[in-house]
């Protein structure tokens, strides 16, 4: 039988001090000292059934209590599927996985309107038939292999969180994340995302290979009949609430300063763009990303047990938000420069405020 363990039972002692002036009440305060310790529960689940990949869990669940969603890169065989099914058992929320395939419809997404006859009466009525969008965590398994309109009933979801169906409207039951997957390797036959539509997905993740270690482990774990038994550890009325809560974690204005200087410096049309972002790039990040490094600085010292968001909280999110915005250019594909490179050349240059 299946152990329960949820952090909002029990009382923890606060660990942090506030400044005077930043008024919080206190209910939040203890839900953000359970979410640290909640936060220690999660990373324990997922180490039984996922070994390493400790950056990738931790920007997967700083894009959930954002409420924004992920774009995963990586090769196949890293465990993406496995990790985010974790996740959604972890949470005790329901999950569906959409196989993206060139001949896949947009109402294989959403749903569509079938029609019913009635034993008795023999009167047909159209009844919607709900499609595996309505879940509260998706993975959209190589999004960049269906064609664009398909790409785009899955993105109007993301951004709407409901679903329009021979005129009805449907909600998308909350908390709603969708995970998307692309590889890296057999571009041959795919419809990569637009820039616009890129922008819709919070972060980008991006899943390496295991260390020689962690490779062994994953050897010697996976190869056994060993079963896993893993604890609910929050439910989702649970991940609603701290999302709220995230969102009401005070940023000064300094942060926000920084995160704007490190937006705007993508820019080669801005007067503050260093030489290398006009030499290699041809277009920066929008002011959506400026709003997610702020709440993923938000979420990011939430898990930790801060509520106050920092600089540093915002320079350890700068790669996965600014790294899909930045559009380079041949010179910089010609010189083997990527994005993440310009990223990490702005966070050497760019002070940050005291």
């Amino acid at each position: 039988m299946r152990r329960t363990t949820t952090i909002f039972e029990g009382d923890y002692r606060l660990a942090h001090m506030l400044a005077a002036d930043v008024h919080v009440e206190q209910d939040d305060l203890a839900a953000l000292e359970k979410l640290r310790e909640g936060y220690r529960i999660i990373c324990s689940e997922i180490g039984k059934v996922i070994i390493g990949q400790q950056e990738v869990i931790e920007e997967l669940l700083i894009a959930i209590f954002s409420r924004g969603h992920c774009l995963l890169v990586g090769v196949p065989g890293l465990a993406k599927t496995l990790l985010v099914s974790t996740l959604a058992n972890i949470f005790s929320l329901s999950f569906k996985r959409i196989q993206f395939t060139p001949d896949l419809m947009p109402a294989d997404i959403t749903g569509t309107d079938v029609l019913y006859e009635d034993q008795v009466t023999r009167e047909r009525v159209f009844r919607f038939l709900k499609g595996p969008i309505f879940a509260n965590i998706i993975l959209a398994d190589e999004i960049n292999r269906t064609p664009p309109k398909t790409q785009a009933a899955l993105l109007e979801a993301m951004q709407e969180h409901k679903v329009t169906a021979g005129g009805t409207t449907y909600r998308l039951e909350e908390p709603f994340f969708v995970l998307a997957t692309q590889n890296p390797i057999e571009q041959e036959g795919t419809y990569p995302l637009p820039e616009a539509q890129l922008d819709r997905f919070m972060f980008m993740v991006k899943v390496n290979y295991p260390s020689a270690e962690e490779e062994l482990l994953i050897m010697k774990a996976t190869t056994t009949g060993n079963h896993v038994e893993l604890s609910h550890v929050l439910s989702g009325g649970d991940i609603l609430r701290l999302q709220d809560i995230v969102r009401r974690v005070p940023v000064a204005d300094h942060v926000f300063r920084y995160a704007m200087k490190l937006t705007r410096s993508t820019r080669p049309q801005e007067g503050e763009a260093p030489d290398f972002v006009k030499e290699w790039v041809t277009w920066g990040a929008g002011p959506r990303a400026s709003q997610y490094l702020i709440l993923g600085a938000k979420a990011r010292a939430a898990l930790y047990g801060r509520f106050a968001a920092t600089c540093d909280d915002v320079a350890a999110v700068a790669h996965p938000v600014l790294r899909h915005r930045i559009i380079t250019n041949f010179k910089a594909e010609a010189e083997n420069v990527t994005a993440d490179h310009i990223v990490d050349r702005l966070l050497a240059i760019t002070p940050k405020p005291a």
